[in-house]
């Protein structure tokens, strides 16, 4: 049975937290513990913290954006209202490919139509009909008080999901700040502890080999 022993697996990123955590809080206690140490458990406390504050920011944003883009989504509804518009006509059919093809296979065309305002007058336009549509054909559509077209209210959930996604996407920005800001501030204190190891090892090094007692005797 082999006694080489097995090379030690460096420790996981949460289990290096931890136990900078620890020091940070139990540093003012221990008299054996570097300058060098404190300043590194400090500096992982402070990404510890301003992760924690990143989360609170995104999420407090996320809900913020929500609610705003809600309310507006509640005013349009409140203000327009659906009707039906009955096409007139629809272009031909190779030059609607053609636009359907431009915008991006949206699967819409521009349609003459006809439409009853909210104020009982009857209102003729260009409306965004399905390709499929023909003359006779029912598109809904929103109008305001006027009759004028106008973009439908947005859903709410469709808001939920875009206020999550911008929520997330400023979490993970300021978690790659943090990082980088965390990853800097270490590589300058293992500097300073290299540079500290090889003045103190230019001291004691010639003590410690005897060298300074040759040097002495010559």
């Amino acid at each position: 049975m082999s006694s080489t022993p097995r090379p030690a697996r460096p420790a996981s990123l949460p289990r290096r937290a931890g136990r900078q955590l620890r020091r940070a809080l139990g540093a003012r206690h221990e008299p054996l513990v570097r300058p060098l140490d404190r300043s590194r458990a400090r500096a992982w406390l402070s990404a510890l913290l301003g992760a924690v504050l990143a989360l609170a920011l995104a999420a407090g944003g996320s809900l913020l954006l929500y609610r705003s883009t809600a309310h507006l989504a509640d005013t349009d509804r409140a203000r327009l209202q659906q009707v039906d518009a009955v096409v007139r006509g629809v272009p031909d059919r190779a030059t609607a490919a053609g636009s359907r093809f431009a915008g991006g296979y949206s699967n819409r065309i521009d349609a003459d139509a006809a439409w009853t305002a909210p104020d009982g007058t009857r209102r003729v336009g260009t409306v965004q009909a399905p390709h499929s549509a023909v003359t006779g054909s029912r598109v809904p559509v929103w109008v305001d008080q006027a009759g004028a077209v106008s973009a439908p209210p947005a859903d709410r959930a469709a808001l939920a999901v875009s206020a999550a996604c911008t929520g997330a996407g400023g979490l993970l920005a300021l978690l790659a700040l943090l990082a980088l800001a965390l990853r800097l501030r270490l590589h300058a204190l293992d500097r300073r502890a290299e540079t500290a190891w090889s003045t103190g090892w230019a001291r004691l090094e010639p003590r410690w080999s005897g060298r300074a007692g040759h040097r002495s005797e010559d």
